[in-house]
């Protein structure tokens, strides 16, 4: 789904803008899409686990495949 905005800038909004496409290198475009990801963030929208875990899913390939099921693995837990 594509979607596009129209904002009103002040001047000094233009600025800022200016300064971070030149000191990160994004779009505009990218610039707004990261705003409103740290917005959500901020007012504290429950993650779901997948975005908790982050890039560490899928990265750990040694290890017991039943430790969530084999209660042999949970001895001596928490002593």
């Amino acid at each position: 789904m594509k979607a596009y905005i129209h904002a009103r800038l002040t001047k000094n909004d233009c600025e800022v803008l200016a300064r971070l496409k030149k000191s990160t290198g994004h779009s505009e475009s990218e610039l707004v899409r990261r705003g409103l990801q740290l917005i959500d963030k901020e007012l504290g929208r429950a993650r779901t686990a997948l975005e908790t875990a982050g890039s560490s899913v899928g990265k750990f390939k040694k290890g017991p495949r039943d430790l969530a099921r084999n209660k042999r693995h949970l001895t001596g837990f928490g002593e």
